[in-house]
């Protein structure tokens, strides 16, 4: 199974960056794996925080196929340990779909069709990150749960 993190603007500070791309790294030895960064619309004086989403939700739904199972991260999602992430892993790896989609939406959040298309949604905490470090937490995260699933000694319970 592949899976793809798609995300809503650049990452701009360079130690970010870094981290990305050392996940980015290890995880290729765990299954495929693809980082995926699209262009934020450029907000104008006059678009709405609506007509920006819905703008930024075109863009992220022309990518995404109809058979990928697609998981936003929202702050109204749901909560996992880093266990029980890695079951959720486990048990799309073994769903038989080619591709697991996890996606972190630009400052205004998502357009009603792109929660409409999503199928499901996951918090990383009640807390607010930045949008350019919830990119580094989530491919740890993922990295963290392929880790768990092989025994290896990356996770300490």
């Amino acid at each position: 199974m592949k899976i793809r993190l798609i995300t809503l603007g650049k990452t701009s500070f360079p130690y970010l960056v870094e981290g990305v791309d050392i996940y980015t790294k290890r995880l290729k030895h765990y299954a495929p794996f693809e980082y995926i960064e699209i262009p934020l619309s450029k907000p104008s004086k006059k678009a709405s925080f609506d007509s920006i989403k819905i703008e930024e939700g075109k863009k992220l739904l022309k990518i995404i196929s109809n058979d990928e199972f697609l998981v936003l991260f929202d702050e109204n999602g749901k909560e996992y340990t880093s266990n029980s992430f890695s079951k959720f892993l486990e048990k799309h790896m073994i769903s038989g779909r080619k591709t697991l989609t996890f996606v972190i939406g630009g400052a205004y959040g998502f357009s009603s069709d792109v929660y409409q298309r999503a199928n499901g949604k996951l918090a990383l905490s009640q807390m607010t990150f930045s949008h350019q470090m919830v990119r580094l937490f989530a491919i740890e995260q993922i990295y963290r749960g392929q880790t768990i699933l092989k025994g290896e000694p990356y996770h300490h319970n």
